[in-house]
C-alpha cells in the first residue's frame, strides 16, 4: 500500500514537472487543459492552479492560462489587437465593427478600441481587454463561419455604417465579396437566425446575384410584411425597396 501510495506521490510529481517545463519553455503564450491532453485532467489542472498561486501564470478563465514575459514595464499582457488569431480562440470569436470593415476592404481606419463579436456570454476581459467592445449571444450558426463570412454578417448588421465609401460603392465592393463561389448559399442557409434586417439585405443582394424568387421564398416568408427595414449604407441595393428597405432620407 506504501509503495502504492508512493509511486502515486511521484507520478504526480513527474506530471507537475512536465507541465512546468513545457510551459517555461513554451514562452509568453496562452495555455488551456487541452494542450495536455496526454496527461491525467486533474493533475493537470491542479498543477496549472499551482502554479497560478505562485504567479507563474495568469488565469484569464476556466481552464484557460496565460504565460506572460517580463517587460521593463512588468509582465506582458495578452494583445487583444492578435486575439482573433490566437489558435486556441479561433472558433467563437469573430471581427466586427470596423475590424470587419477593415478585413473586407471597406476602411482603412483602426478604432481606439477594439471590437470582436462572440457567441458566447462572455470573454475573458484579461485577454481582450478592458476598453474591448464585446458583442456577445451571436447565433450558435456562427461557430462554423470563416471569418470573412462572420465580417459580412456583421457589416451587414451595421447596416454597411463602417464603410468610407458613398452608398453606391460599398454596395458595389459587397457584390464582389458575393462573387466567391458557395459564399451566399451559406449564408442563405443560416440566414433564418438573423435579424430580420439582415434577412431582407441577404434577400435584396440575393435577387441583384440574379437568385430566383423561389429561391429566395424562405426569406421572404420569414419578414414581416408591415415591417420596414433600415438599410443604412446599405440602401444603394438594386432591389431594396423590394425588400422592405425605409425610404431613404434626403
Amino acid at each position: 500500500m506504501k509503495n502504492r501510495q508512493k509511486k502515486i506521490r511521484s507520478d504526480i510529481c513527474s506530471i507537475a514537472k512536465t507541465v512546468r517545463d513545457k510551459i517555461e519553455s513554451g514562452g509568453e503564450r496562452v495555455w488551456r487543459l487541452t494542450d495536455f491532453e496526454n496527461m491525467p485532467f486533474t493533475a493537470v489542472a491542479q498543477t496549472l492552479s499551482r502554479l497560478f498561486r505562485l504567479g507563474m501564470i495568469q488565469r484569464l478563465g476556466k481552464g484557460l492560462y496565460y504565460k506572460p514575459r517580463q517587460t521593463a514595464f512588468g509582465p506582458s499582457k495578452p494583445n487583444p489587437s492578435q486575439l482573433c488569431s490566437l489558435p486556441i480562440l479561433r472558433k467563437g470569436i469573430f471581427p466586427a465593427g470596423c475590424a470587419a470593415a477593415n478585413l473586407l476592404g471597406f476602411s482603412t481606419q483602426h478604432a481606439a478600441k477594439l471590437e470582436v463579436a462572440t457567441n458566447g456570454l462572455s470573454l475573458p476581459r484579461l485577454l481582450v481587454g478592458k476598453e474591448t467592445i464585446i458583442h456577445t449571444r451571436r447565433p450558435e450558426s456562427w461557430q462554423e463561419l470563416s471569418y470573412k463570412d462572420a465580417a459580412i454578417l456583421d457589416f451587414l448588421r451595421q447596416r454597411g455604417s463602417s464603410s468610407e465609401f458613398s452608398p453606391e460603392e460599398t454596395v458595389d465592393k459587397l457584390l464582389k465579396h458575393f462573387q466567391e463561389a458557395g459564399r451566399f448559399k451559406h449564408l442563405l442557409q443560416i440566414a433564418i437566425s438573423e435579424p430580420p434586417r439582415v434577412r431582407a439585405i441577404l434577400g435584396a443582394i440575393g435577387q441583384e446575384l440574379g437568385y430566383s424568387e423561389k429561391q429566395l421564398i424562405d426569406l421572404r416568408k420569414s419578414l414581416n410584411t408591415l415591417s420596414r427595414f433600415d438599410f443604412g449604407h446599405l440602401i444603394a441595393l438594386k432591389y431594396a425597396k423590394q425588400w422592405q428597405a425605409k425610404e431613404r432620407k434626403p
